[in-house]
């Protein structure tokens, strides 16, 4: 089975390679000889690129385990949601109950913690289901904080490590003024290498971890919905069996009341 290639995945996928922007957008004139390779880059971009590198990985990292745990299959399963609906019957709640341990996704555990408070008052189902669809809600937005952190702190690295090639530029100039204009273009260079790197990390990090939640916000609200189906129906079967244990009281006494 092929896998859907979204534009997302495609970025995800050419990440490893953005770092080696320099080969195509500061490739030097060929007389200067110089090699913009990756490794060359990270050399050139002083001791900031590390962490930039590191966080570039761990941006990959996230993203690839949340593509894979944000299926909709492991959520909320079409074919689990189908079977629910067609033996939506609360005379029968150890059916349910089967159908909710055969599939194991966010739904169906959401779904048996009401099952499991059936019986009861409807406001502890109520509760039973809302805390399991908070847990299940924390556990979809897991790692999410930590590419939140790489999209804010990454450009904050590239830009410290611009101060420190603006230093080093300055050092020299202070040291041997302007009569080697290399050694200054060599500071000059660090500071906006490591500027690049920290927008290239940090742009699409932001934009992935704005999309994860978009879509986490989705997958909550349909559950959600589904669970306040369940509630409104348990609502109206203990409605129905207190008018039908009324109906049955009347009649009884109706029936063992004296004659006049």
């Amino acid at each position: 089975m092929k896998k859907k290639i979204t534009p997302l995945n495609s970025m995800i996928l050419s990440l490893p390679l953005v770092m080696g922007w320099a080969d195509f957008a500061w490739a030097a004139p060929e007389k200067t000889n110089t090699s913009w390779t990756l490794l060359s880059t990270l050399e050139k971009g002083g001791v900031m690129m590390y962490p930039i590198l590191f966080s570039s990985i761990l941006m990959v990292t996230i993203a690839i385990e949340r593509f894979y745990t944000l299926r909709r299959k492991k959520i909320i399963n079409p074919d689990f949601l189908e079977k629910v609906r067609a033996h939506w019957n609360w005379k029968d709640i150890h059916l349910g109950l089967q159908l909710c341990k055969s599939y194991d996704n966010s739904l169906s555990r959401i779904l048996k913690a009401g099952l499991l408070r059936f019986g009861g008052k409807v406001d502890e189902v109520e509760r039973a289901i809302e805390g399991a669809g908070q847990h299940e809600a924390s556990l979809l937005t897991s790692n999410l904080r930590v590419l939140g952190a790489v999209a804010n702190i990454t450009p904050m690295l590239g830009l410290l490590g611009t101060v420190f090639g603006m230093i080093k530029a300055f050092n020299v100039i202070s040291q041997s003024g302007t009569g080697n204009p290399g050694l200054v273009a060599s500071g000059i260079s660090e500071a906006l290498i490591t500027t690049a790197a920290g927008l290239v990390v940090g742009i699409p990090a932001l934009a992935l971890y704005h999309y994860f939640r978009g879509r986490i916000e989705r997958f909550v609200f349909e559950m959600e919905e589904v669970s306040v189906q369940l509630v409104e129906e348990l609502n109206f079967e203990s409605m129905r069996n207190r008018r039908a244990g009324k109906g049955k009281d009347s009649g009884n006494k109706a029936a063992t009341a004296p004659p006049a």
